[in-house]
């Protein structure tokens, strides 16, 4: 089965995005935990989860995919940043085990000038203070596209962050196919080769979700600007060959590509058409 949704508003509760997954075919979803450019989180409804839990159960769905807010940046030079990032993502978490047993992805953040280690720093330093024993939620750190001072570009900035958090196995990874490409990573010309890498840097087992996006600019722009399936510079051929490949096909697979709902509709048909079962 290709275990695959898209991004939902969460607007409108739990429930609706499992309902809109539904009538678009999906088994699956991703959400923003709050307003992706602010602080604001909509107090949790239990009954609007319990019933959105049994609609999952009932539907065979795969494990959800929680988004934390674009403006956090856990690697700033600024204390205040900093100390935004950590308390909104601790908030996340506990809201997180309403869900349990599902993933929360975030981008790592952005050194702004002091350097790539510093940054690792400083973001391990948040995951180590956020993480805890007890949580059932997977933390994934998203590969980037190494746009401006951007950490996640490479699959060793990744597991740097990895080795320096104490209760790594609470984290894994969520792959985005339009920024490896835009990063350098050619998964066009040699995906088996690019799998390989992620599995001897990282190791395949951390791999826990793909943002499946096509590239709106050429191999190693390094600009992270998404386009519709098939339709950018990675291609429905290359695409086809991702969500078939042994070690990614059973991994869930989120579109983030510039669609409404009709639209994303029509991906997943065609991508579905395109799986081999």
């Amino acid at each position: 089965m290709l275990n695959i949704g898209c991004h939902l508003s969460s607007s409108k509760g739990f429930l609706n995005m499992g309902k809109e997954a539904l009538k678009i075919n999906a088994n699956t979803f991703q959400f923003f935990t709050r307003n992706p450019r602010g602080s604001k989180a909509k107090d949790i409804d239990e009954k609007d989860v319990q019933a959105l839990l049994q609609l999952m159960s009932e539907n065979n769905f795969s494990k959800i995919l929680a988004h934390a807010p674009y403006t956090l940046n856990p690697a700033s030079a600024d204390e205040k940043v900093r100390e935004f990032a950590l308390m909104t993502m601790e908030d996340d978490l506990k809201r997180m085990e309403y869900i349990p047993n599902n993933l929360y992805n975030f981008h790592p953040g952005s050194h702004v000038g002091q350097g790539v280690e510093k940054g690792i720093e400083l973001i391990s330093n948040t995951l180590n203070t956020i993480l805890k024993e007890s949580q059932t939620t997977t933390v994934l750190l998203e590969t980037m596209a190494g746009k401006g001072t951007e950490i996640g570009r490479s699959f060793e900035e990744i597991k740097a962050i990895i080795d320096n958090v104490n209760l790594s196995d609470k984290l894994g990874v969520c792959l985005d196919t339009c920024h490896i490409y835009d990063a350098g990573y050619d998964i066009v010309n040699n995906l088996d080769g690019v799998i390989e890498e992620f599995d001897n840097i990282i190791g395949i087992d951390r791999l826990k979700a793909i943002h499946l996006n096509d590239s709106k600019n050429p191999f190693e722009s390094h600009k992270d600007r998404h386009e519709k399936i098939g339709e950018g510079y990675i291609g429905l051929d290359a695409i086809t060959r991702i969500i078939n490949h042994p070690k990614l096909r059973n991994i869930p697979f989120f579109l983030e590509t510039p669609n409404e709902l009709s639209g994303y509709k029509q991906e997943i048909e065609l991508l579905k058409n395109k799986y081999i079962d």
